[in-house]
């Protein structure tokens, strides 16, 4: 009952049914309460009218205050919530320019997908602040990604370039015992292979390249975040060679700010148009071996270029031997809006489109670097895809 009534607002009882049964709340519940009512516009526990004109709203330290609490009266999960409703019902969006309020807030994705909005008007005296921020969010993605990302990739790389024909010295014994067991002899105790497995030796030796192509518009910010954060570690493992490239209506490299997650998430403008074929246009001169070549465009797909040539470039990328896939989202938040008609066009042509969770992406880039089925792979893995046209 005492759930119910913070949820519910109000007086003792309200809405409860309960009117001639008033809930008690505890002290440390009247304040939850409080905090509550602040944001959500219902009465306190005293019965005074909450919401923004409750006194929150206006109120730079109120608000930094308020952000302190309810950290401390709620979980982790419903504080996100709450914060990012307070960015519309508190005018929070603006009030984040203030160092106390940045210092105030619990430093989460949708909060650095906020301020990447606000990237180019925070002050000299909060820049340094909203760094540490965006920093501690990205430190913590990388923790609970880096290992996976690693694994897939580097094993994904040197499964690639497994051969069945190796010299003696190349031999990779385990796995070459584990593919001839039913080979096994037992009169003589041991396995007799049919085949061999191994390491190919290239005379010239060619790096797997990984383009990261990502759309700056506002709905892609999560997604941004994200392919930072793989980005990075992508750029740090020697069998790879990263690029990660953001576009509006203009391209901007940033692979030199691979190293650091927060410089890639401070180096993008978010909004603007979007031109997907300058983009795949930039992205193709960087390819170096087409046929070690992985791209992810990662986009809502709402051209405003040229669109037939956006395809027809992609087109062109998948025909060289690259493997394109194009993502709608990479994030968490559930199916994204995107361009239905150009995912089933690119779909057509033999470009995945389909969103993506961050906790499946080292797989499926272990799935692109090893050229196999993607579409297959994503329906393994309960991924929808978009179908091509019939005329596709």
């Amino acid at each position: 009952m005492t759930r119910w009534r913070l949820v519910l607002g109000g007086g003792e009882a309200d809405g409860t049914g309960e009117s001639g049964r008033p809930v008690v709340l505890t002290a440390e519940d009247r304040r939850r309460d409080e905090a509550l009512a602040a944001l959500y516009g219902g009465e306190g526990a005293d019965g005074r009218p909450g919401g923004r004109r409750g006194g929150l709203g206006g109120s730079s330290p109120r608000v930094a205050r308020w952000l302190g609490d309810i950290r401390g009266y709620f979980p982790s999960s419903v504080v996100r919530v709450m914060q990012a409703d307070a960015m519309t019902r508190l005018g929070l969006r603006s009030l984040l320019l203030e160092r106390e309020m940045l210092e105030s807030v619990q430093p989460d994705i949708g909060l650095v997908s906020a301020l990447m909005g606000l990237r180019g008007v925070i002050p000299p005296e909060s820049r340094e602040t909203a760094r540490t921020v965006v920093r501690a969010v990205t430190d913590e993605l990388e923790q609970r990604l880096r290992q996976r990302t690693v694994q897939a990739v580097t094993g994904a790389v040197n499964r690639a370039a497994r051969t069945r024909r190796p010299r003696l010295r190349d031999v990779d014994w385990n796995r070459t015992v584990a593919a001839n067991l039913k080979h096994y002899q037992p009169e003589h105790r041991t396995v007799v292979p049919e085949r061999l497995v191994g390491y190919a030796r290239r005379t010239t030796q060619v790096e797997r390249q990984i383009i990261l192509c990502i759309d700056q518009s506002g709905s892609m910010a999560e997604s941004i975040v994200y392919s930072s954060v793989f980005g990075a570690v992508l750029a740090s493992l020697r069998s790879v060679s990263t690029r990660l490239v953001v576009f509006d209506t203009s391209v901007v490299d940033l692979t030199d700010d691979l190293e650091d997650p927060v410089d890639v998430i401070f180096g993008v403008q978010l909004g603007g148009g979007t031109d997907i074929n300058a983009a795949l246009a930039y992205c193709e001169s960087l390819v170096q071996s087409p046929a070690d070549t992985v791209l992810v465009l990662i986009s809502d797909l709402y051209e405003g270029g040229i669109a037939d040539e956006m395809l027809r470039r992609a087109a062109s990328l998948v025909g060289s031997g690259v493997v394109v896939v194009a993502l709608l989202a990479l994030s968490d938040s559930g199916t994204p809006s995107y361009d239905v008609d150009h995912a089933a066009a690119l779909a057509g042509i033999g470009v995945p489109a389909f969103a993506c969770t961050p906790d499946l992406f080292p797989d499926l880039m272990a799935a692109a670097i090893e050229r196999r089925d993607i579409g297959q792979w994503a329906a393994e893995n309960d991924i929808v895809t978009t179908h091509g046209t019939d005329e596709g």
